[in-house]
């Protein structure tokens, strides 16, 4: 599975279309990790225009959050992960 990290200063539309290209490559499932609320709010708004990409194809993308325990210069945080999956 592949694993995209997004922060709070990333571009959703750039996001949205490597996600896109992902699915179109024939990925079923994608990791996204986030830390924070900026990074949470710009990898959803790139959900929403990434299934708008893919929706003329046929391909419907479904989100479920979890959390997780990550490193971060030496330091344990807790992420969000989002598991994005292509229906």
């Amino acid at each position: 599975m592949n694993v995209m990290k997004v922060r709070s200063k990333s571009t959703p539309q750039k996001v949205a279309g490597a996600l896109a290209n992902l699915f179109r490559d024939n990925e079923t499932e994608v990791e996204i990790q986030v830390v924070g609320a900026g990074a949470l709010n710009q990898a959803i708004k790139a959900i929403a225009i990434a299934r708008g990409y893919l929706a003329t194809s046929g391909v419907n993308l479904v989100c479920t959050p979890a959390f997780s325990d990550i490193e971060i210069d030496g330091e344990e945080r807790t992420a969000i992960k989002l598991i994005v999956e292509a229906k």
